[in-house]
């Protein structure tokens, strides 16, 4: 399997969808869900995405956007808009000008039709989609890590196509829309992602860089396409045709650290998403990422990650169940 394919195949949407907005100067939207990533197209017309800390970004129609989260962060026709309400408030603000009161936001599949009939020029709206992605796990963390609080991507392949078809499936309301919409969703995303991590601007992680090199990149797949098997720093030079002291000095120049410390950080990021699965036994995740017993295991894991598969277990657990608890209204 193509590691950028298994790191990003448990980033999936579920009823991602929270909004097309339909808007008219002056708005702006203000997201506080702090999801974990943010995806942000433009249907129609174009905005600003505002983070709490740092530069605003200019997104054109065409461009997609993702912001990091967890911190809010504001899209709007005017970054001027924020900036002025937050000099008022002391905190970045959801409009100005107009207020709040200004912001005309129309609803997909019930409001818009209507909004047009009553003579509002749509063609001057600006149309956003937004889908938010709560990325829990361990393995897709280690790519998206490396993003930037915001990112913006020029559509250079001319996705005009799938916006409109997007647009259908939204106000379309046929059986199974939504189960449509998060995949052509994941797709979009996933996507982007690819298309950053190849631009000049993009800072991904060493081991990221390192695949498609000749004598490290060979390595890197082994271990992740067998994490369970016991690799040796020889196995892994023959897996490049090169001595041991070639494969350890290059892997070390471009990964940051050596070909059996990355195998045990790899395991290790395997096991904590394994242990959050309760039908799973820690001997059981033990064997699976290339552990005869559970006490190796757990020393390791604890050496790396500051405590014991237990109490990793016990914590993620706590905290699912928290996330769970609906607040008495």
């Amino acid at each position: 399997m193509d590691v950028f394919d298994e790191l990003l195949r448990g980033v999936r949407g579920k009823g991602a969808v929270f909004g097309r907005s339909v808007l008219w100067p002056p708005w702006s939207l203000r997201f506080t869900d702090g999801a974990y990533l943010t995806l942000c197209i433009p249907m129609r017309g174009a905005g600003w995405i505002v983070p709490e800390t740092g530069d605003a970004r200019h997104v054109a129609l065409g461009e997609a956007a993702i912001v990091r989260g967890p911190a809010p962060f504001t899209f709007t026709d005017d970054p001027a808009n924020v900036t002025a309400a937050a000099g008022a408030s002391g905190t970045a603000g959801v409009s100005a000008g107009a207020g709040a009161a200004g912001v005309r936001e129309v609803r997909w599949g019930e409001d818009a039709p209507d909004a047009v009939d009553r003579g509002l020029e749509f063609d001057c709206a600006t149309v956003l989609l937004a889908a938010a992605y709560d990325v829990r796990e361990e393995l897709p963390q280690r790519l998206l890590r490396a993003l930037p609080p915001v990112l913006v991507v020029p559509d250079e392949q001319d996705c005009s196509p799938m916006r409109d078809y997007l647009e259908a499936q939204i106000g379309g309301g046929r059986p199974g829309h939504q189960i449509v919409l998060d995949r052509l969703l994941d797709w979009l995303l996933v996507c982007t992602l690819r298309d950053w991590f190849d631009r000049p601007e993009a800072e991904p992680p060493g081991w990221y860089g390192a695949l498609g090199d000749a004598v490290a990149g060979p390595a890197l797949r082994a271990m992740h396409e067998d994490p369970a098997h016991p690799w040796t720093t020889a196995e892994l030079a023959g897996r490049a045709g090169v001595s041991r002291t070639t494969l350890a000095k290059r892997f070390t120049e471009l990964v940051g650290t050596g070909p059996v410390a990355y195998l045990t950080e790899w395991r290790m990021t395997l096991a904590a998403d394994l242990l959050t699965r309760p039908e799973l036994t820690v001997a059981a995740v033990a064997r699976r990422v290339g552990y005869a017993d559970a006490f190796g295991f757990s020393a390791a894991f604890k050496r790396l990650r500051g405590e014991s598969p237990s109490a990793y277990r016990r914590a993620a657990a706590a905290a699912h169940a928290a996330e769970r608890v609906v607040p008495a209204s």
